[in-house]
């Protein structure tokens, strides 16, 4: 039985990889002149599968997210600036660092509420980090921005180009990583409890669990995740900027995720992708409107697919599978 179910688990993740490497082909091929969208799309969608972690499967309200990835961008934009550290690699790993050591100090103060206060804590994060950013100004640029970054070429070879494909193959690289770790993660000892705290957190300390522990561990790896995007959105862009600490980008963040569905990581990936190529098709086409297009799209998924797209279309086959 375990090891049908162990094939079946890794048919799945097979199969993600594939629908992923699939998508960024289709996209390479229909974006060709646009693929900092593309790689902007892989960079948010790091911060959405992050956003998943917390909210999907662990249940924490948050709407300050941003913070995690904002100091990811940061970290990975000092380095370069100011240390000289060009090396796109080392650059991420800068960005990983920063963003678990955010995750850490926003863990330790959110968890320490439920419900309300515990959003009104997440809020308060983000904007406390992006005034601290915006204080910086000589190692942050303030309102200016952080300019002066300049990845060498990746693993020597590939530079960055101003097509922007090698900062786009190497996002497409980042996520499959970052997406079979987490799916792993989920299917752990350690995922499941995160899941079982998300549902009955009493039940979950009387069997001599830590509920906060566990919940301050994920928030951690959430902060990694979200640090990498952050550190993908520096290296492609070159540039970091106080949008990438703000509550916009962390209420954008929330909105991809139910867009998509959570507690599946595959809704954080179809959300985000929905999204941002809707919002970028709809603004081009009417630049005076497209809010309204956007949240027409909000409303009707909202209303029509309460579980997100991914996560109803799941339940809809799921049923059907049950019926037959």
């Amino acid at each position: 039985m375990r090891a049908g179910q162990s094939t079946r688990r890794v048919s799945t993740d097979l199969v993600g990889i594939a629908v992923i490497l699939a998508a960024a082909g289709i996209g390479f091929l229909l974006f060709p002149d646009n693929l900092a969208l593309l790689t902007r799309i892989i960079a948010l969608a790091l911060l959405v599968l992050s956003l998943d972690l917390v909210t999907g499967y662990c249940g924490i309200a948050t709407l300050g997210h941003a913070a995690l990835y904002g100091a990811g961008s940061y970290a990975a934009g000092v380095a370069a600036a100011h240390f000289a550290i060009s090396d796109p690699l080392l650059m991420t790993l800068a960005g990983i660092t920063a963003g678990a050591a955010a995750g850490l100090v926003c863990g330790l103060v959110i968890l320490r509420a439920t419900g309300l206060p515990q959003l009104v804590l997440s809020i308060a994060t983000v904007y406390l980090f992006h005034e601290l950013a915006n204080k910086l100004s000589s190692w942050t640029g303030g309102s200016d921005g952080l300019s002066g970054i300049s990845p060498s070429p990746l693993l020597g070879l590939f530079a960055f180009d101003l097509w922007g494909r090698t900062a786009f193959g190497f996002g497409v690289a980042l996520l499959l990583v970052v997406f079979v770790l987490l799916r792993i993660l989920a299917r752990s000892p350690f995922g499941m409890l995160c899941r079982g705290i998300k549902e009955d957190p009493l039940r979950i300390r009387s069997m001599g669990a830590s509920p906060y522990r566990a919940l301050a561990k994920m928030y951690v790896i959430s902060g990694a995740v979200a640090g990498a995007g952050g550190a993908l959105n520096a290296i492609s862009t070159q540039v970091v900027g106080l949008d990438s600490l703000s509550f916009t980008l962390s209420a954008e963040a929330l909105v991809m995720l139910v867009l998509g569905g959570t507690g599946s990581l595959y809704g954080a990936l179809t959300g985000t992708v929905l999204f941002m190529l809707f919002a970028d098709f709809v603004s081009a086409a009417s630049p005076f409107h497209w809010l309204t297009m956007v949240g027409a799209l909000l409303v009707a998924i909202v209303l029509f697919a309460p579980k997100g797209l991914y996560g109803s279309i799941s339940d809809y086959l799921a049923r059907r599978r049950g019926t037959a």
